[in-house]
């Protein structure tokens, strides 16, 4: 197994937030939980959302997407991220985890 190392930027609260659109045509604010940076792997950087206004002892989905920047360096658009791209996904969930352990030892 390879050992990852990425940088990740824990959101702050109300500073970090996204409005996306749901299937039915909804506006829906997430909050920024973590961003990985990918560029040297996988030639995009990923995004972890949360629910705007959840309760921290209550069960989430965070939605998961990839991005690539802009030519001027904005935030692109979000996109899904293919259910079969396994590299992507265990290199993700590794860096989840990694922020977990550092969040909770905070804690």
């Amino acid at each position: 197994m390879t050992d990852h190392t990425h940088d990740y930027d824990q959101a702050e609260e109300d500073e970090r937030q996204i409005t996306l659109i749901d299937d039915e045509g909804n506006e829906v604010l997430f909050e920024v939980l973590l961003t990985i940076d990918g560029q040297e792997e996988f030639g995009k950087n990923y995004v972890l959302l949360l629910p705007s206004g959840h309760e921290d002892d209550e069960d989430v989905e965070i939605s998961v997407y990839s991005f690539t920047q802009n030519e001027d360096g904005t935030e692109g658009d979000l996109m899904p991220i293919p259910e079969n791209a396994e590299d992507e996904w265990s290199m993700i969930e590794d860096v989840f985890n990694q922020f977990q352990e550092e969040v909770g030892d905070e804690g």
